[in-house]
C-alpha cells in the first residue's frame, strides 16, 4: 500500500528535530505512569498542526490520523503540562540566535485582539467588546520586537486591555528580567504605565495621529499587528472555537510554533491565497 501523501500542515523531517527532543523528553518521563504509547508523536502533532491549521473540528480529522480521542487526549496532556508554552520559548531563543539577536529580548510589545466565539462556547466565558462590537472573546498577546510570541492570555471579550495587561506583564517580567522596554497602545495608560515601572519595565504609548485617516503601519506598533495577522492564517483561530480559554491560549502557542519552526528552517508557509 502506498505511503499518504503529507498534508501541507505536516512536519518536514528538519521541523520535526526541532520539537522532537521536548515531546519525547515528555513521554518519557510520563511513560512509567501510563500505558505503553502506541502511536507516534510526529503524527499526534501533525494531527494538532491539522486542526490549527485548517479549522476543523476535533472529530473529523482525517482518517490517516490517529483516532481524534487519543489526538485530543495529546493535546490536553500538553496544554496541561505547558509543553506547548516550553516549545514556544526554545524555539523564540533559536529564531532570535539566528536572526542576530540576543536569546533573551529587551523589549516587547502588547496588544490585544477580540473575536468570535462558536457556540459550544459558554456564555460566561464570553463578553462583549463595545469598542470593537464583537461578543466573544480577546486575546491579549506579548511579543519581541521580531513579533515572536512572549506570553497570550484569552479573557472575555468585555474585559478591558488595561485589566488584563497588568498580570500578563508581572508573568513576563517574571519570565523575562531582560526586559525594559514595553510599546503599547492607547487602550494601556495611567494605570498600566504606573504599573510597569513597579516591574521595572518603561511603557511606551504610540499615539496614531490625528489628521491620519484609514489605515496606516505605527512605529513599532505594526510588529505586533503583523503577528495577528499571521495567526489568522490558521483558521481554527479566526474565531474562537475552544470551550476552555486556556485550550484557545494552546492554539496560539500552536501557530506560534508552526510558523517558527517555519522560520528557521525556511520553508515557506502556505497561504490559502497561494493556493
Amino acid at each position: 500500500m502506498p505511503e499518504p501523501r503529507p498534508y501541507p500542515s505536516d512536519l518536514s523531517d528538519a521541523r520535526w528535530e526541532l520539537i522532537r527532543p521536548v515531546l519525547e523528553a515528555w513521554r518519557d518521563a510520563r511513560t512509567p505512569k501510563i500505558r505503553q504509547p502506541t502511536h507516534d508523536l510526529r503524527r499526534i502533532m501533525d494531527a494538532i498542526l491539522y486542526v490549527d491549521r485548517s479549522g476543523i473540528p476535533w472529530s473529523y480529522l482525517p482518517h490517516d490520523f490517529p483516532p481524534h480521542q487519543t489526538v485530543y487526549g495529546y493535546f490536553a496532556h500538553w496544554e496541561r503540562d505547558g509543553i506547548f508554552e516550553q516549545l514556544t520559548g526554545t524555539l523564540r531563543r533559536l529564531s532570535r540566535t539566528a536572526s542576530g539577536h540576543d536569546a533573551e529580548p529587551s523589549a516587547c510589545l502588547i496588544d490585544a485582539q477580540s473575536v468570535k466565539t462558536s457556540a459550544n462556547v459558554r456564555l460566561a466565558d464570553q463578553g462583549f467588546d463595545a469598542a470593537k462590537k464583537i461578543a466573544g472573546r480577546k486575546r491579549h498577546l506579548v511579543t519581541d520586537t521580531l513579533g515572536l510570541l512572549l506570553a497570550v492570555a484569552v479573557t472575555a471579550a468585555n474585559i478591558h486591555d488595561s485589566h488584563a495587561a497588568r498580570p500578563l506583564l508581572a508573568a513576563v517580567a517574571t519570565a523575562h528580567p531582560t526586559l525594559t522596554k514595553v510599546w503599547a497602545d492607547a487602550g494601556y495608560k495611567h494605570a498600566v504605565i504606573e504599573h510597569s515601572a513597579t516591574l521595572g519595565l518603561d511603557l511606551e504609548v504610540v499615539q496614531r495621529h490625528p489628521a491620519v485617516r484609514g489605515f496606516t503601519p505605527l512605529p513599532r506598533r505594526w510588529v505586533i499587528e503583523r503577528t495577528l495577522g499571521w495567526l489568522m492564517q490558521h483558521r481554527r483561530l479566526v474565531r474562537d472555537f475552544e470551550q476552555h480559554p486556556h485550550r484557545s491560549a494552546a492554539m496560539i502557542h500552536i501557530a506560534a510554533i508552526d510558523l517558527m519552526t517555519r522560520r528557521l528552517t525556511r520553508e515557506n508557509t502556505p497561504t490559502w491565497r497561494d493556493t
